[in-house]
């Protein structure tokens, strides 16, 4: 079974719940030519990728088929995380043909999605290179595919930012706005949360800098600042609580924001803009 990071069997309910998107009372064309005769029928595919890019999910995608076909081979080209070009095999497969026919779209929507957010992150970390600052996710996924698009983010040289809600605790504009100030929030949080549990407070100026460090916050997300203004923030900061910075980055500004000295820029882009890298299936 394919396992990312211990949510094997979440990777296997997301396979299943599309496969069963894409085929809810079967396949009508293939099971109409192969019929009762479709495990006798074996052939061979090639993956290829058809552009640039860095693949991501290979794993996933063998699932897919090891799921409707147990005796199924996959044989991988290249490792999970390489960088490949246009024209590249990827992977050689061998199985029942009806299951082959069946699994193509999902086992393809899932690679390709995978490794559209792998060569978005790459690219990305190739502009911050040299500095020390971690690139992170956000929790701007698909609904239903996190698992799947967290892990492509670190395939593709990013780091993790929470993963859910429960995660970690992170007082945002509206809890601020709904608590009475960010000083109020802390406090609320701090007496609810245990002593493992860091804080993070969102502050969109100086003034919030100021007083979310003042109330102990362990991280202060610089959100939509100005370069200059970031500048100010981390020397202001010093060293006292974790930076983040993040809102608006993309690849043009990712290396400018890097320089201001931040910890750690998270970037929604990473999976909720991403392109998905063309790649197809092909019988021979």
């Amino acid at each position: 079974m394919f396992d990312i990071a211990g949510y094997g069997f979440t990777v296997d309910r997301i396979i299943l719940d599309a496969l069963k998107e894409d085929m809810p009372a079967g396949d009508i064309t293939t099971d109409a030519i192969f019929g009762d005769d479709s495990s006798v029928s074996v052939s061979d595919a090639v993956i290829k990728a058809k552009e640039d890019g860095v693949i991501c999910g290979l794993g996933v995608a063998e699932r897919v088929f090891e799921l409707l076909d147990g005796d199924s081979l996959f044989t991988c080209r290249v490792k999970e995380g390489e960088k490949v070009r246009a024209g590249d095999i990827v992977a050689d497969l061998r199985g029942m043909t009806s299951a082959l026919l069946k699994g193509e779209r999902t086992a393809l929507n899932l690679l390709q999605r995978m490794s559209g957010i792998a060569t978005m992150t790459r690219a990305f970390c190739e502009k911050i290179d040299g500095l020390p600052v971690k690139l992170a996710d956000t929790r701007k996924t698909t609904p239903g595919l996190r698992a799947l698009e967290k892990y492509a983010v670190r395939v593709g040289g990013g780091s993790n930012h929470r993963f859910c809600l429960s995660d970690g605790a992170m007082i945002k504009d509206n809890h601020i706005k709904a608590a009475g100030g960010i000083t109020a929030a802390v406090e609320m949080v701090r007496k609810q949360v245990p002593h493992t549990v860091k804080i993070e407070v969102e502050a969109g100026n100086m003034e919030q800098v100021r007083e979310a460090l003042a109330a102990g916050a362990d991280i202060i997300m610089l959100d939509n600042m100005d370069l200059k203004a970031m500048k100010e923030a981390v020397v202001f900061i010093g060293g006292r609580a974790l930076t983040e910075a993040s809102g608006n980055v993309d690849e043009n500004r990712v290396r400018d924001i890097a320089e201001t000295g931040v910890d750690i820029i998270s970037a929604g882009k990473l999976t909720h803009s991403v392109k998905s890298l063309d790649i197809s299936m092909k019988i021979i």
